[in-house]
């Protein structure tokens, strides 16, 4: 059995990453632990030979779905007084995590991009068409069931937390 170290270690910032999402109390902190979780998985996408599906992930999971959780997350605004939260920050406690995590991510990509091939493998162009197609072909149903759900979200997060901050509209 052959260890395939950047797959190792993009594994494990993945797990690491997950585990400090489910840990965190404060929701902005576990959102950036999940984009940090799914950037992994992106990576471990590439490792593994689906350049495309890490694109995808990155573009579709890390980006959109994201930005989406950061808004509705920074709309709520439930969290203690900015200027409170923001001195922790300045601390060297606060910066171990990310710091390793960062420096995992950076060592398995350097050792990727070493045993990375000259020529770069065969080319298979996939042209939109095909991904338009493959996605809203016969999962047009489904699509359109995710988005209705998470506006369902959005709406229900924005009115519940407009009930605890007591701004309840007629």
């Amino acid at each position: 059995m052959i260890l395939n170290a950047p797959f190792l270690l993009f594994a494990l910032v993945a797990v690491w990453a997950t585990f400090m999402v489910v840990t965190r109390a404060v929701a902005i902190h576990a959102l950036l632990y999940l984009v940090v979780a799914l950037l992994a998985l992106a990576c471990i996408f590439d490792v593994l030979g689906a350049p495309f599906a890490a694109i995808l992930e990155v573009i579709v999971y890390a980006g959109a779905i994201m930005v989406l959780f950061v808004f509705v997350v920074m709309m709520l605004n439930l969290g203690r007084p900015d200027r409170l939260r923001e001195n922790t920050w300045i601390t060297p406690r606060t910066w171990v995590g990310p710091g390793i995590l960062a420096a995992l991510l950076l060592a398995a990509l350097a050792d990727a991009l070493a045993m990375a091939p000259p020529d770069g493998g065969p080319v298979v162009v996939i042209d939109t068409r095909q991904v338009g197609l493959a996605l809203y072909g016969p999962y047009v149903l489904m699509v359109e069931l995710a988005s209705f759900l998470l506006l369902a979200g959005l709406v229900s997060a924005f009115r519940i937390g407009r009930h605890i901050r007591g701004e309840d509209a007629p």
